[in-house]
């Protein structure tokens, strides 16, 4: 199955989730490497456009495809994830949740998106033994502006 990330650049070709173990995320603490992806190329522009303020939106963006195995696949449904899973700021109880997934082994996390609840986000474990996933295709990727464009026309 093929999934779906924009990052910068730079950290195109991370496969060790670097970002995530440094500053984490909604499923993971600091110090719990991840890789956060989408299940589109739509969504993954949406996550990476609510997730970033439209003043650091670095030039240089690369769309990057992944294949990760569907055997690997640890679906999680909205009713198994913590109550307040959509609030913003992360709570605590998602980064704890995520964390805790990551360290029982857990090569790739299914969880359904914040933005469209009924699409999917994937979190991959590049700790996980046995983890398989391949980088296929790294593409340079302009974000258009207007997706958080305050200016009327």
């Amino acid at each position: 199955m093929k999934v779906y990330r924009v990052t910068k650049t730079q950290y195109a070709q991370d496969l060790n989730g670097t970002g995530s173990k440094l500053f984490g995320g909604r499923w993971n603490h600091v110090d719990s490497p991840c890789i956060y992806m989408s299940e589109s190329r739509a969504l993954s522009v949406l996550e990476y456009a609510v997730n970033i303020n439209i003043d650091f939106i670095p030039r240089a963006l690369s769309l990057c495809v992944f294949e990760i195995d569907d055997n690997q696949i640890h679906t999680l449904k909205e009713e198994d994830l913590p109550g307040n899973w959509r609030e913003t700021p992360v709570p605590k109880s998602t980064k704890d949740f995520g964390t805790k997934l990551l360290k029982q082994n857990h090569a790739i996390l299914k969880i359904p998106s914040i933005i469209i609840p009924q699409e999917f986000n994937y979190v991959l474990n590049p700790l996980a033994e046995n983890s398989r996933f391949k980088l296929l295709e790294i593409k340079d990727f302009v974000f258009d502006l207007r997706i958080k464009s305050n200016k009327e026309k």
